[in-house]
């Protein structure tokens, strides 16, 4: 939709007076339009005295500055224990910058207690809410309270199908299927003809992977091998330290694990079975919150955990500015390979 040049200013005055002061190419960027366009509007805002110019910068009046008001944004996370800290940290660094104040919330992975911790934030007067709700894929149907919340939503690390009752909010998240691919391209290239994928089944996470794996295997070129199912947060994993051994058994040297904790926790247990990384099994990890602290340090996949905490947080911020409608934004980025020393083991004598 076409916005009149009357519209323009007042989004431009609105954000000026919530800001303080900001740069004319960040008001280009947050409202969506040309440069040059709101260097023009600003000229003509500046004229009739309604805001102040000075070298490349806008400021809000002094009586418009008393007047701002703190915004508030709720964030709601499954834990805070290293994945979604960096994601955090990432939205509280855009916060910072325009003014707002990220109030934290945490449902603990108990899909439950989603709607409740929900409630509680906007009885404390949040503007906007960065949602990362434990629905797994599939179940998105049931979660219509969402769409139908009362402020603006952002999607964090959760990408809604096409068809979903949440299809029409806006969504940050990782490439999930990019970021297996990139792991078993990586070890294809380093010879092996087929690997076992470790992986957990109690999040959303978790299940992008075990998708992304299947899909991934042909496009790599690679064998698939049965799914070994890692205990939902337990901490016995000799039973998948087993299972791994019978595929090694079977000629399979090489393992893509989710996630790092498990990751971490297996070397020393396949060491009972006769099996050392990276000499005998090379090893990938998924999440890359701990795994350069393991022995060895662990190859890893990467989300961009933190860059989606920034994109999530400027789309909000885009959201809670007047004046100018946005489409929806369903935003994928890319994870990528941080190579250390667990992937040493080659088939074939193929180079590492």
């Amino acid at each position: 939709m076409t916005i009149t040049a009357d519209q323009r200013r007042q989004a431009i005055l609105g954000l000026v007076r919530e800001l303080g002061t900001v740069r004319v190419i960040d008001l280009a960027a947050r409202l969506a339009l040309p440069a040059v366009t709101i260097r023009r509007d600003v000229a003509v805002l500046a004229e009739r005295g309604l805001l102040q110019r000075s070298h490349g910068a806008v400021s809000a009046l002094a009586e418009d500055r008393v007047q701002r008001r703190e915004r508030v944004v709720g964030v709601l996370v499954p834990t805070v224990d290293g994945y979604f800290d960096e994601v955090i940290e990432g939205a509280n660094e855009v916060a910072a910058k325009v003014g707002v104040r990220l109030v934290l919330s945490v449902a603990a992975y108990d899909r439950a207690d989603d709607q409740a911790q929900v409630a509680q934030l906007l009885e404390s007067g949040v503007e906007g809410l960065l949602l990362t709700p434990n629905f797994l894929p599939g179940s998105l149907d049931s979660t219509a309270w969402v769409r139908d919340l009362p402020v603006p939503v952002v999607l964090v690390e959760r990408h809604p199908a096409a068809d979903s009752v949440l299809a029409e909010l806006d969504s940050v998240a990782s490439d999930h299927d990019h970021g297996v691919l990139v792991a078993l391209r990586h070890f294809a290239a380093l010879g092996h003809e087929s690997v076992a994928l470790a992986a957990r089944s109690d999040s959303w996470t978790a299940h992008a992977v075990r998708a992304a794996y299947a899909a991934g295997m042909p496009l790599a070129g690679l064998a698939e091998c049965p799914v070994i199912d890692v205990p939902d947060r337990g901490t016995d994993l000799s039973g998948v330290a087993a299972a791994i051994a019978g595929c090694a058994g079977d000629g399979v040297r090489a393992v893509l694990v989710h996630n790092d904790r498990a990751a971490i926790a297996l070397p020393p247990l396949l060491r009972a079975h006769g099996l050392r990384v990276p000499d005998d099994l090379a090893l990938i990890s998924y999440d890359d919150v701990f795994a350069a602290l393991a022995a060895p340090p662990l190859t890893a996949v990467a989300p961009p955990k933190r860059a989606v905490g920034v994109a999530a947080m400027e789309l909000m911020v885009r959201r809670l500015s007047r004046g100018v409608e946005s489409p929806v934004h369903h935003i994928g980025l890319l994870p990528w390979l941080r190579i250390r020393t667990s992937c040493g083991a080659v088939r074939d004598g193929a180079a590492a």
